[in-house]
Order: C-alpha cells, then structure tokens, then sequence
C-alpha cells in the first residue's frame, strides 16, 4: 500500500510540474498586458478553488453530526413533537 501511495504522489507531482510548464509556454506565447491579466485571473479562480474546497472539508468533518441532526428531526416529528417553522420570526 505504501508504494503505491508514493506512485501516486510521485505521479502527482510530475503532473502538476508538466501543467505548470505547460501553462507557463502557453503564457509566454502572450504580450505581457495579456499575461497579467491571466494571472490576475488565475488568481481569483484559484482563491474560489481554495475556498470551494474549504468548505467541502468543513462539510466533510460535519457530515456525522449533520446526519445525527436529521435523524433527531426525524425522531421529533415522528413522535408529534416537532412545530413547523415560522420564517417570518427569523
């Protein structure tokens, strides 16, 4: 198991070090206007990524809890002890 998780990890890396310099050719090939607006681009779309996945981690550590959430509303409703809610006291 352990090699096979230093395989993908060495297999990662070369890939992200091939789409960098791959995306680096690609850049040169632009005046230098252009480029910075790519980067500037690229910088907002990868703080979105980051927080995109922020958020699904935060999910993932909540998913227990969440799912023992719902099952007390379950539980609540099914015993007639649940009232439907008042959005206009939110």
């Amino acid at each position: 198991m352990l090699k096979i998780t230093a395989f993908i990890e060495k297999e990662s890396l070369f890939m992200k070090s091939t789409n960098i310099a791959t995306m680096t050719k690609m850049m040169e090939t632009l005046p230098v206007m252009a480029q910075n607006q790519v980067v500037d681009h690229l910088r907002n779309y990868i703080a979105n990524l980051q927080d995109d996945l922020q958020w699904n981690i935060l999910f993932q550590k909540s998913q227990k809890q969440l799912i023992e959430f719902a099952q007390h509303a379950r539980k609540e409703i099914a015993e007639g002890n649940a009232e439907p809610m008042d959005y206009n006291q939110l």
